[in-house]
This record gives structure tokens, C-alpha cells and sequence, in this order.
């Protein structure tokens, strides 16, 4: 696949430029929003890797004045940022999914597969699990023809939750994508879960606890 990484971090950029050309990708590696939006638009890519914080012009803009011009590539923002709210401008933006750091490189390699195996522009489309519907762009959950009203950190917590359909996600990674440094904790983490599994009632996808690890969500045939 043909990536563009946008990264102003050497060591980081250097890191992720290694790891993606070793798993046979082609990537062209630029360090501000300027050469960004230059190779952006003059190039045609699978995806782009997007720093926020750039010098020149920063990601909220690079990936704005890309989204307006047409580009369908699939967007994984990294971000040091730790504010939810930063993170909900970036999908309101265009971005289709996002990685805090610091970041295992095995997860940012296997985001982008999940995100590749997309068809292209999918980014404003629905993804339906048997009786649930998810239109990623606008945040909007359909359960058996009827509209869910989801909390943003709900909607999150489920999209991650479907990203790894029959898989296990640990706490600590949903802590880490959920909460704030100081407002996280296991209480709030279990109590998120909670609401979001009597709003799922009658779904085809059922929240199950991993004692020790995790949660994961488990497509079935809604009674």
C-alpha cells in the first residue's frame, strides 16, 4: 500500500517509517503541514498516518483543507493529546480513527489494515453488525430500525469495541482512548460498559466481560 506519514517526531517518524516499509508498504514520509497538504494532494495514497501537532500548518488543518479537496484515503491521526474533545474534532474533521502516544507500532500496523480493508470512502458510510447500524461519520447508532442515543464516550467505547470484533480489548487500552489522565479509573471504565450493555439490549452484539483483560464484543442472532 502507498502511505503517507506525516510526522514532525524523527525518532517517532524514522520508527513507524521502518516498521511500515518492513511490512512491505511504500511510504513517503514528510515533517510538516505544509509538505503535507503538497504531497496530499498531488499524490494518490491508500492511507495517511497524521501527526496533530506540526510545524507549518497543524493536522486540524491538513486534514481539513485535504477532506475539502476530495481526498478519500482512510486518516489515522497520532496525537500526544490527551483531551477527548481533540480527539472528537479529528472524527468530526474527516479522520477515521486515532492512536495516543505513545503507541505500540503493532497496533498502529494493524489499525492501518483494518482501515485499508475498507472499501474506499467508506468514511461516511454505515457499518451494520446484524441489527446494529453505525454511520462512523455522524455518530449515529441504529438498533432494529430505531435510533440509539449514545453519550460520545459511549459511541467510542462501542466503535473500538466492533473495530475488534471477537477480540479482546484490554482495560488498559480502553482507559487509555476513553478518559482523560485524571478523570479514568476502572469504576468509571465499568460503569461506561454497564450503560452501554442495557442500551445494546436486544442487539445482535452482546458486550462480554474478559475476567482479568478486558471486553470484547460478540456478534449473535438477537433472540
Amino acid at each position: 500500500m502507498s502511505i503517507l506519514l506525516v510526522e514532525d517526531n524523527l525518532d517517532l517518524g524514522d520508527a513507524v517509517e521502518s516498521k511500515l516499509r518492513s511490512a512491505g508498504h511504500s511510504v513517503q514520509w514528510v515533517r510538516n503541514g505544509v509538505e503535507a497538504l503538497r504531497w496530499g494532494l498531488d499524490e494518490t495514497w491508500d492511507a495517511l498516518v497524521l501527526d496533530i501537532n506540526l510545524p507549518g500548518k497543524d493536522g486540524f488543518t491538513v486534514i481539513r483543507e485535504l477532506r475539502a479537496a476530495g481526498l478519500e484515503a482512510p486518516v489515522l491521526v497520532v496525537t500526544a493529546r490527551s483531551e477527548i474533545e481533540d480527539k472528537i474534532d479529528m472524527l468530526d474533521l474527516g479522520a477515521d480513527d486515532y492512536l495516543v502516544k505513545p503507541f505500540d507500532l503493532r497496533e498502529l500496523e494493524a489499525r492501518l489494515r483494518a482501515l485499508l480493508r475498507r472499501p474506499a470512502g467508506q468514511t461516511t458510510s454505515v457499518t451494520t453488525y446484524g441489527n446494529l447500524s453505525l454511520d462512523m461519520a455522524n455518530r449515529h447508532v441504529v438498533l432494529a430500525g430505531t435510533p440509539l442515543e449514545l453519550g460520545r464516550r459511549e459511541f467510542r467505547l462501542l466503535e473500538i469495541l466492533l473495530g475488534k470484533l471477537g477480540q479482546t480489548v484490554a482495560k488498559e487500552r480502553l482507559m487509555n482512548q476513553l478518559f482523560d489522565l485524571d478523570d479514568g479509573s476502572l469504576n468509571a471504565l465499568e460503569l461506561l460498559i454497564s450503560r452501554l450493555r442495557k442500551k445494546l439490549a436486544g442487539a445482535s452484539i452482546d458486550i462480554v466481560t474478559v475476567r482479568g483483560v478486558g471486553y470484547q464484543a460478540r456478534s449473535h442472532e438477537p433472540s
